[in-house]
């Protein structure tokens, strides 16, 4: 029998600081070689799309890779070439933590269409309010002092994985009442 798989993830992260160092002017040389990574990965890359300050990847995951390794071989392998070719002279590097949101195939192109404009959608809505409302739709309670010291100060929180509720209705994840996540593992 094969392995076969449907995950989706909508991954964000910030640069450190929330600095505006992602240039319009080389940002699909960055999504080409970030592309790169995730086929590295055996994974496959929907949409990608940024601002100066963050950026969107919406893949899927391969279930021979943990999500924690595929945002830490992006964030690394892309930090470190950034840095190599100049084109980025104010980024300082990618924040510590991420998010990640997980979607169905029904939601699949809906989640395209959206990272594909985030240029017109953020002439509408922050980076801020932006998480905060990602973390409200994915049944997140926001709380100012944990959630907005996480991205105030990116060394607070080391790794954020935020799962679709539905989920966590079907027994695959579960969350404590101090609000901690806690993965089931099932087939492997």
């Amino acid at each position: 029998m094969g392995t076969y798989r449907q995950i989706f993830y909508q991954i964000v992260f910030s640069t450190k600081n929330r600095e505006m160092s992602i240039s319009e002017e080389h940002e699909e040389e960055l999504y080409k070689y970030i592309w790169g990574i995730i086929n590295n990965h055996k994974c496959k890359l929907y949409r990608i799309n940024s601002m100066p300050n963050h950026i969107h990847i919406f893949s899927d995951l391969h279930p021979s890779v943990s999500l924690s390794d595929y945002v830490k071989a992006i964030k690394v392998a892309s930090s470190i070439w950034m840095k190599e070719t100049g084109h980025f002279q104010q980024f300082a590097g990618w924040q510590e933590g991420y998010g990640a949101f997980t979607y169905s195939i029904r939601e699949r192109d809906m989640i395209i269409d959206y990272v594909k404009n985030q240029k017109e959608h953020h002439r509408q809505e922050n980076f801020y309010d932006e998480y905060k409302r990602l973390l409200e739709e994915h049944g997140i309670a926001f709380d100012e002092n944990t959630y907005c010291n996480c991205l105030l100060n990116p060394f607070r929180v080391r790794r954020i994985i935020f799962v679709n509720p539905r989920f966590l209705n079907r027994g695959y994840a579960s969350v404590s009442p101090s609000g901690y996540l806690s993965i089931i593992n099932s087939d492997y």
